[in-house]
């Protein structure tokens, strides 16, 4: 994990994830948790067990064991809290995001709402749609996602997350040289 100045939720990231997704800021309910998608409300950690990204559902005070599944976590605008309509421009820091990912170099970086990826792309959201994205970004596989957020909950599609996790499924067996991959069986 990597805590930067000023940092409200550490990032989890390290060489070798499969995955890193990247939100736009923490909640303040995050926060104050200082947990990656703590609002109870929140589909984020039920998502990720119902599509297969991890074997068992996951409390938000477990954020910094997702590597074990070859998944990081990240945000946008990780030095200010809120719902993203109410950031501040300042608050977004796209190039420190992409310079994480060039280091990194995980092999797919998927947004978890559309303005996350928008302010790190500079396209306005209407030009995103859910899925994967025509172009790399910092030579990682590309993917929006809807948000899992409580104020999405009206709009919010589990397509495109079962599409990644399916994505994701693919890549793990790869890597593993067609033995299926079973995180619950990583160290």
């Amino acid at each position: 994990m990597t805590e930067g100045e000023g940092y409200l939720v550490p990032d989890v990231l390290q060489p070798g994830l499969t995955l890193v997704l990247v939100g736009t800021a923490p909640s303040r309910i995050s926060a104050r948790a200082r947990a990656y998608y703590a609002n109870p409300e929140n589909k984020f950690w039920r998502v990720l067990f119902e599509t297969g990204l991890t074997p068992r559902l996951l409390a938000p005070h477990e954020y910094a064991t997702l590597p074990r599944y070859g998944i990081g976590l990240t945000d946008v605008a990780k030095r200010h809290s809120g719902v993203d309509a109410a950031l501040p421009q300042e608050a977004w820091a796209p190039h420190e995001l992409r310079a994480k990912l060039r280091h990194y170099r995980p092999a797919i970086v998927a947004f978890t709402s559309k303005r996350g990826a928008a302010e790190t792309l500079g396209l306005p959201t209407g030009k995103l749609p859910y899925g994967p994205q025509l172009l790399p970004l910092e030579g990682c596989e590309l993917w929006v996602l809807p948000s899992t957020s409580p104020l999405g909950h009206n709009h919010f599609q589990l397509g495109p997350w079962q599409a990644l996790a399916e994505r994701v499924a693919r890549l793990r067996n790869a890597a593993s040289g067609g033995n299926a991959f079973h995180p619950e069986r990583v160290p």
